[in-house]
């Protein structure tokens, strides 16, 4: 049973928080930001491809390889296939997964690994691979890792991996000058910071092809990436990882990324942390109101456009790892008949009539279905969001639904992916049982 309580004491939720959980997704631009300067650094700018590359391969433990892969997929709209390298192994652990190159991989395609730990021996595994059959390579790790070291070998790109801009203490205010949660003009990014490297353009002296860079690098040491001990992928972290690698595909033409683009994302971010920090009450705050209202249900998240169903997949992912939360997930307007059923069965939004009669304490409530509609940009005239709707209200089921505001396709999925990112922390912190 979700502690709506705990939702309006800013205090009590920092306690709760001991991983730093809500401060990562408060940082989320503050980290494009950073990226984006390290991207620049690596000289990413400067890159003059030959064309587009044949496929994209992107590999990397967890949620890093895969939600990074899903985006870039979703954003490049088909311009250029992007398939996932899966890890196998015994068990999650660095030390067990490995990585094995499609058959068909050559020297027309890219290789990409994310990762926020760089201490996969499987990974430098890969890379050598990848180096025998002639791929490009390009790397978002920790700097002093084994597998940067891998890549210089094989004569690739790597790009740092952007840690917090401030430490992993939650809720300190040491290096920003002022409240996290709140866009002062000391937080990252504002005029007079470091951060301001991606709003003046600034891409590098010095070109760099896929190889070692020839500008020095800022480096983190293995063992440093803020959210390696709770998973892959957590907020803030995927932008880590997404950034560089969304310069990256601008300069070979698949996805419109440049570093202004990349601004309005970070912008976009830092606006949804305003909306959605622990300081704001529920009933005006979005990510704290879908908690709430996920809090006894089985969210059924329906998804229209590829950036809002990548959106969808990290969710139920997030909502699984944080909260240990179920959620299914599918596209419209295939959702409506794969889970047309549940709207009718156990799952049903319609109270059971002999639910009047039962013990309130000692009967825990059942689980009734809860529609999620997630869309890019206003509904238009060929839509199934209408039909999903209308179906919702014919079964008396409840639904919520997220819009982003109007923009680019990256400020769309910068707005959806901070405002699930931080429903799923308030869900996790918010459950007795998680915390």
């Amino acid at each position: 049973m979700l502690d709506e309580s705990l939702l309006d004491a800013p205090e009590a939720l920092a306690r709760a928080d001991t991983r730093g959980l809500l401060r990562g997704a408060a940082e989320a631009g503050a980290r494009v930001r950073t990226a984006a300067r390290h991207a620049a650094e690596a000289g990413i700018g400067d890159l003059k491809p030959d064309g587009r590359p044949r496929a994209v391969m992107v590999a990397g433990p967890g949620a890093a390889g895969s939600c990074t892969a899903d985006l870039l997929g979703a954003l490049s709209g088909g311009n250029c296939p992007v398939s996932l390298i899966a890890s196998t192994g015994v068990a999650p652990a660095p030390g067990a997964l490995r990585w094995t190159l499609p058959g068909w991989a050559g020297p027309l395609d890219l290789l990409v690994v994310a990762t926020p730990d760089g201490t996969e021996p499987g990974l430098p595994r890969l890379v050598e691979q990848a180096y025998r059959r002639g791929c490009a390579i390009v790397s978002v790790a920790p700097g002093q890792s084994p597998l940067a070291d891998a890549v210089a070998q094989a004569r690739g790109l790597m790009v740092p991996l952007a840690t917090a801009p401030n430490g992993s203490a939650p809720y300190a205010t040491g290096g920003y000058g002022t409240d996290p949660y709140r866009g002062d003009a000391h937080a990252p990014g504002a005029p007079g910071t470091e951060d301001t490297a991606l709003a003046e353009g600034a891409l590098g002296d010095a070109p760099a092809p896929y190889g070692t860079p020839s500008v020095p690098q800022p480096v983190e040491p293995p063992g440093t990436a803020p959210d390696e001990m709770t998973g892959p992928a957590l907020p803030g972290t995927l932008w880590a990882l997404l950034t560089p690698l969304l310069l990256l595909v601008d300069r070979i033409g698949l996805v419109s990324a440049p570093p202004t683009a990349l601004q309005q994302v970070a912008d976009r971010l830092d606006q949804v942390a305003e909306r959605c920090g622990p300081a704001i009450a529920t009933y005006t705050n979005p990510a704290k109101t879908l908690a709430a209202e996920l809090a006894e249900a089985l969210p059924l998240l329906w998804t229209e456009g590829p950036v809002a169903a990548a959106t969808g997949r990290r969710f139920s992912g997030l909502l699984a790892a944080l909260a240990g939360r179920p959620a299914l997930v599918a596209e419209l307007p295939g959702a409506l008949a794969a889970h047309g059923a549940l709207l009718t069965g156990a799952f049903a939004g319609g109270a059971d009539p002999d639910d009047f009669f039962r013990d309130r304490v000692e009967e825990p409530e059942a689980l009734r279905a809860r529609i999620v509609l997630l869309h890019e940009e206003p509904v238009g005239p060929i839509s199934a969001v209408p039909t999903a709707r209308e179906l919702a209200l014919a079964h008396e089921t409840a639904f919520s639904e997220l819009e982003p505001a109007e923009g680019t396709p990256l400020e769309s999925a910068a707005e959806l992916l901070a405002i699930t990112d931080f429903a799923a922390v308030y869900l996790a912190l918010a459950s007795p049982d998680r915390t």
